[in-house]
């Protein structure tokens, strides 16, 4: 009877062991290589956004961006340098 609760115990103290194990592993390895990754991945969309934007505007068109319930409309700079003054 005593050996049997004692390998109970025993069997219980590695399955805890086992999970913590686990948790750590997660917490310190596969955790940060997602965040890594997500990172990675968000600063690719970032540039890949502006990028489309700024070849978009050096086309001389406006290129109209929604800010909040505004519209802000981008342009070149040497595009506007390059208009004909109006009299």
């Amino acid at each position: 009877m005593v050996k049997d609760k004692r390998d109970k115990l025993v069997l219980a103290l590695i399955v805890v062991i086992v999970l913590l194990l686990g948790v750590l592993g997660y917490i310190f390895l596969i955790k940060p290589a997602i965040s890594g990754f997500v990172v990675s991945n968000q600063n690719q969309g970032v540039q890949y956004a502006i990028l489309s934007i700024a070849q978009q505007a050096s086309t001389c068109k406006t290129v109209s961006l929604p800010v909040g319930n505004q519209t802000m409309d981008i342009i070149w700079v040497k595009c506007l340098q390059q208009a004909p003054a109006t009299k």
